[in-house]
């Protein structure tokens, strides 16, 4: 499915352009939640008196129970339909919202951020499964999936101007006014706009399988989340870390050994499918690790108002715009392993600029930050368009929901491995320069396949 024509930065046109346009505003709203905290972070800190480490975990709650779930929520999409998965999801995901800013401390925030969590890990994956029903023709749904590939890193990109302008106006607690606006519009109009998907006669759950990978991977990123606070060698690191890895190779155990898998073993034969994989998990670490960083080296480095460091990122919007509206064509034209090349390569660039002058003080913003900060989204929305379109070539209808979860698990998973043991290597330009030298090594390997399948 390389033959996208469609610009990647528009939705596609015709009766099916109410659907796509709502289930891009869920799957945007998903990722920007992730977010949303970003820049907010240390007023909510000083709020509750947290330490870095309080503020670490709080960041990544909404992702460990999102990442640990995806893979049930896929199966549960494939077992009773697509449409009825994202209505469950989207009701858990908005309550959980809605009690977010109700929260008078620390630990009901933070309850309510895995509560999110579990409410987008049904919706992700059904969202998927209803546009593969949406676009039932091949060549539709891979110009569909181009555009989708460029959503995800625009609502990381939204959930860090946006929760940067709320919380100068108002306090961190209005950032989650967006998810449950969206959660309610999308659960009134989904009857409406979006297709019936049937459930799928004689779907196994698969439940321990399903409870190996949700312990083990909720487990094993817990374990790296708390490598900012901890030693690698120290128990409250190792105890969570290593329990989960040994969870995961039960999983893997139990998977080869059951009728139905939850994850089966040929779905990730397709050395392009896992390339693209790697691309969406790499892109969306080196995105996050962008944020994080620099909103808390611009904030507590320089002193810059929550506002100020949102504009900062404007650029970067405006590049992402500009990249997304190109990745369409481009994916057409040159396929989409070349484009995700392509913007990883780019990407590298970017990041590599980034770790040279964007934490020094002394260096103005328009030289230090600004090259680093168009050149890495013109990058990502080129690999996350072109991986999107890997990562889902010549699935199956029936496995549409395995697929929207196997992706976004790898998105949600980028982040937290990769960022937990970059930091491990020293200070925060050592890390984005490592994670340089991963996306170059990631362009390489695909640009070696693309040679070898002419």
């Amino acid at each position: 499915m390389t033959g996208a024509t469609q610009p990647a930065g528009a939705p596609p046109e015709g009766p099916t352009r109410g659907g796509f346009l709502l289930l891009g505003g869920v799957q945007m709203t998903l990722i920007f939640t992730l977010a949303a905290l970003a820049v907010p972070l240390p007023r909510i800190g000083a709020e509750f008196r947290l330490d870095r480490a309080d503020l670490i975990l709080l960041s990544a709650a909404y992702g460990l129970t999102f990442a640990g779930l995806l893979l049930l929520g896929g199966r549960l999409t494939d077992r009773f339909g697509g449409r009825r998965t994202l209505t469950a999801g989207l009701l858990v995901f908005g309550a959980a919202s809605a009690l977010a800013p109700l929260a008078p401390g620390y630990e009901a925030l933070l309850a309510a951020r895995f509560g999110q969590g579990v409410g987008a890990a049904l919706v992700a994956p059904a969202a998927m499964a209803v546009l593969r029903a949406l676009f039932p023709a091949p060549a539709a749904y891979g110009r569909a999936m181009a555009t989708w590939g460029g959503l995800s890193v625009l609502g990381a990109t939204a959930g860090n101007l946006l929760s940067g302008v709320i919380a100068a106006a108002s306090s961190w607690r209005g950032t989650f006014a967006v998810p449950v606006a969206v959660a309610l519009a999308a659960l009134l109009l989904a009857p409406r706009l979006l297709p019936a998907t049937p459930p799928g006669a004689g779907r196994a759950l698969d439940l321990p399988g399903a409870l190996l990978a949700t312990a083990g991977i909720t487990l094993a990123s817990f374990g790296l989340v708390l490598t900012d606070a901890h030693p690698w060698g120290s128990p409250p690191v190792l105890a969570p870390l290593l329990t989960g890895l040994a969870l995961l190779a039960a999983f893997a155990a139990v998977e080869r050994r059951t009728a139905d898998p939850l994850l089966p073993p040929d779905f990730l034969r397709d050395g392009r499918r896992l390339l693209g994989l790697a691309a969406i998990g790499l892109t969306a670490a080196g995105t996050a690790s962008v944020f994080i960083l620099l909103s808390l080296t611009l904030q507590e480095g320089r002193g810059w108002s929550a506002l100020l460091t949102s504009a900062a990122f404007v650029p970067f919007a405006v590049a992402l715009l500009g990249s997304g509206r190109l990745a369409g064509p481009l994916i057409g034209r040159y396929g989409s392993a070349r484009v995700t090349g392509a913007g990883l390569a780019t990407a590298a660039a970017g990041l590599g600029l980034l770790a040279a002058t964007g934490f020094d003080g002394s260096v103005p913003y328009a030289y230090g930050l600004l090259p680093g900060l168009l050149l890495l989204p013109a990058g990502g929305a080129l690999s996350f368009a072109g991986a999107a379109v890997l990562a889902t070539d010549g699935v199956p209808a029936h496995r549409a929901g395995l697929a929207g979860g196997v992706l976004n698990t790898a998105m949600e998973l980028g982040p937290t491995v990769l960022f937990a043991a970059l930091l491990t290597l020293g200070g925060d330009a050592v890390s984005l320069a490592a994670s340089a030298a991963l996306f170059a090594a990631l362009a390489v390997a695909l640009a070696t396949t693309t040679i070898r399948t002419k």
